[in-house]
């Protein structure tokens, strides 16, 4: 029956997300993790401060409704191969990865029995998020780190192996607020992804199967190299500036969706934007 149908759903958030007002993207994350049935998992790998960062959000989600909130922190990976992280990620209804340095989420979980049951449950329905490092982590190459405001060259982005949660992309934080459209650039032409989602804070991409919707106040900027007719990647040595050649720009505000499988931005009257026609110039 379609109705039952298993959706793959995420929430990938930019960063400093609203903990104290309407908490929307966090709301919404509850929701969709089973409203007041809904049993969080925060997965405190990426910070230094588990505990604290941990009941931050045990607060918030406990107010939000959410009916069990518990942490798992994994400071070794033979921590994500303890009984009780596993037990925990078996019975949630949503996984949630904090903010904080995302090389420690994938050096102390990836290919471990608890990555493995996360994705186990993922794949059964369950819905994952993250913030900021926690966002970071969701694609299966991510970008470590690397240099903000200034133009796209190989040297300024480190990648490393992701989470794998959302194959096939590139995703950057803090986006607006950090300048960090050259490193995003600079990220997905070194990868065999053609799309690149910038999120800005306070905003989240919304992940059901193929599409996202938007929500928060900032917005998302896409950068879509599938048609680039020219690229200089093969050519320049680390420290030489990037060209690109044909690529398409989509910055979208809250209410607008993407579609994942046709490179299509959704706009808010839920009419597919197409590129025009476009006719040679005369001089």
């Amino acid at each position: 029956m379609a109705g039952s149908e298993i959706k793959r759903q995420l929430v990938i958030i930019g960063g400093a997300e609203d903990k104290e007002g309407d908490c929307r993207i966090l709301r919404e994350f509850v929701r969709r993790a089973g409203g007041t049935k809904a049993r969080i998992v925060i997965m405190t790998a990426a910070t230094e401060l588990p505990r604290e960062v941990g009941e931050n959000y045990i607060r918030v989600f406990e107010r939000l409704g959410a009916e069990d909130v518990r942490i798992v922190d994994t400071e070794t990976r033979e921590d994500a191969s303890s009984s009780t992280a596993l037990e925990a990620i078996s019975k949630a209804t949503g996984v949630f990865f904090t903010g904080g340095d995302q090389a420690r989420i994938t050096s102390v979980i990836k290919d471990t029995e608890l990555d493995q049951a996360i994705h186990k449950r993922f794949s059964e329905g369950i819905i994952v998020g993250g913030t900021s490092a926690g966002a970071a982590v969701m694609p299966d190459v991510m970008i470590l780190e690397g240099d903000s405001e200034t133009n796209p060259r190989i040297e300024i982005v480190d990648m490393g192996p992701g989470l794998a949660f959302l194959p096939g992309v590139v995703i950057d934080q803090h986006f607006s607020q950090r300048g960090r459209l050259g490193r995003l650039i600079s990220a997905l032409a070194q990868q065999p992804a053609v799309l690149g989602f910038g999120i800005d804070e306070n905003t989240a991409m919304v992940v059901t199967d193929s599409q996202f919707e938007v929500i928060g106040e900032g917005s998302i900027t896409i950068v879509d190299e599938s048609e680039v007719i020219h690229s200089n990647i093969e050519e320049i040595l680390k420290d030489e500036p990037l060209a690109m050649c044909g690529a398409r720009l989509h910055i979208l505000p809250h209410g607008y969706k993407f579609d994942l499988k046709t490179r299509r931005p959704i706009l808010n009257n839920g009419s597919v934007a197409s590129a025009p026609v476009m006719s040679e110039v005369n001089t």
